[in-house]
């Protein structure tokens, strides 16, 4: 089982299912008319057309799901039934089935698909619109190693991929699938910071970005711990270690950790259960 003998629906293809086509066709991991995309309304499906040059697009979900081997259900979590009733009896039984809707478990897809389907449940985020997304999948009951193998490869055309058991994918959903949101607020938050003690905002905001970036690469090419090196900017009585110091007196730890147990819980009650 490879990509390369796939047709993949991408059911609902905003940023996250565009993001993903585009990293197969950069990648020639298939070819484009391998490809059938949907959005609901003209105007968001021009924007697709001109994304995913060569490949099938429209608005007709059952259409879309005909005959391919992949279906992406690339929508919100709160459409997916809706979603699923109008595709269901156009799905074949050894389709594979793949889920980026927050909260909704396997067991209930294929409960709404009223079948037993191989279902395989992902968490990407939003940086993988360039590439670096964080991805973590779950098997559903039915999904095989191959169903695994082929998923991994798909969303490794776009970042980085892990394996975690599908009770824990509240967790990524709070951690890393809502995360983004944190870096942006902590890069807005540097900038007026920055802006505050007199620097141009264009200027504080080129440097707060670059900071976040660099420390982060720092942290993936080295592969030390953050807190080694942390400790490798921070001398005795120097700047490093004041500004740290009132990050702590103010639970700046504690924020993000409760902000991702918030996440967590969110995702759980997306799913109904």
């Amino acid at each position: 089982m490879s990509l390369e003998h796939q047709i993949i629906a991408v059911i609902g293809a905003g940023n996250i299912g565009r993001a993903l086509i585009g990293g197969l066709l950069r990648g020639n991991h298939l070819k484009a008319d391998q490809i059938r995309a949907t959005r609901r309304n003209s105007m968001a499906l021009d924007e697709l057309q001109s994304s995913c040059p060569g490949a099938l697009t429209g608005t007709d979900n059952a259409a879309a799901v005909r005959d391919a081997t992949l279906v992406v259900l690339a929508v919100k979590p709160y459409n997916v039934n809706e979603v699923v009733l109008q595709i269901r009896e156009h799905v074949a039984p050894d389709t594979l089935i793949v889920s980026v809707a927050a909260g909704l478990t396997t067991s209930s897809i294929c409960a709404t698909f009223d079948r037993p389907l191989a279902v395989v449940r992902t968490m990407p985020n939003t940086p993988m619109l360039v590439d670096a997304g964080a991805t973590a999948i779950a098997l559903g009951a039915h999904a095989t190693s191959d169903h695994l193998a082929l998923v991994r490869h798909m969303f490794e055309a776009v970042g980085e991929v892990e394996l975690v058991p599908e009770h824990l994918m509240d967790a990524v959903t709070g951690l890393s699938g809502s995360g983004p949101a944190y870096v942006y607020t902590l890069v807005e938050a540097l900038t007026d910071a920055g802006v505050k003690q007199g620097l141009p905002r264009p200027v504080a905001f080129r440097l707060s970005t670059q900071t976040v970036l660099g420390a982060a690469q720092l942290i993936s090419h080295t592969g030390k711990h953050p807190a080694i090196l942390r400790d490798e900017v921070t001398t005795p009585g120097g700047t490093a270690i004041a500004a740290i110091a009132e990050l702590e007196k103010h639970g700046l730890r504690t924020m993000f950790i409760n902000a991702v147990a918030t996440a967590t819980i969110r995702s759980k009650e997306l799913s109904g259960d």
